[in-house]
């Protein structure tokens, strides 16, 4: 897998739907993307490359191998934009204004079914934001623990070190002084 497949948002100038600041020193990234959660920027000459973390890429091909899943965060996604506020603007009002006469109760009957299919896809949608802190934190935790492991070996080390060096001063001074070594 390369880098552009894992990223959902490839580089500013590979991307024509980025935004260039003044003077083209960085990008906004592109709208409806998310590229700031558990990625790992680095500055190059045409914009700030996001290379998502190792375990949110795992975590979304996991979530990616179930249809539902796919399916549900196909809906989450479009539920959430603004195209979706602006078709219900248009259908509630040619509902209301051709369709049906107040007090609207088949339309108040759909937009309470959608009411609660909606909620389930915004809880929907925290599960898999629950998903990925937990992936990340995970991976996190794990980091913790090697460089636990690592600072202590090197502590060690250090203690290694030092008590060479010592017998080296003591080898160096016994030396100066002719006199033979201790220890």
């Amino acid at each position: 897998m390369t880098i552009q497949d894992a990223n959902p948002a490839p580089a500013a100038a590979t991307n024509p739907d980025r935004r260039s600041r003044a003077h083209g020193a960085s990008t906004w990234p592109a709208p409806g993307s998310s590229t700031h959660e558990g990625s790992i920027g680095s500055s190059t000459r045409h914009g700030t490359l996001r290379i998502p973390h190792p375990a949110l890429v795992r975590q979304a091909e996991e979530r990616a191998r179930k249809l539902q899943n796919r399916i549900a965060d196909a809906i989450t996604s479009y539920a959430g934009s603004m195209r979706f506020v602006y078709v219900h603007i248009a259908v509630f009002a040619i509902w209301m204004i051709w369709l049906e006469k107040t007090p609207w109760p088949t339309l108040t009957l759909v937009v309470s079914l959608e009411a609660i299919f909606l909620s389930t896809f915004v809880m929907i949608s925290q599960n898999r934001a629950d998903e990925k802190r937990s992936a990340l934190a995970s991976e996190a935790w794990q980091s913790v623990q090697l460089e636990e492991k690592q600072n202590e070996e090197l502590l060690q080390l250090s203690q290694q070190i030092l008590g060479l060096t010592d017998e080296i001063h003591k080898l160096t001074v016994a030396r100066a002084e002719g006199t033979p070594p201790t220890g």
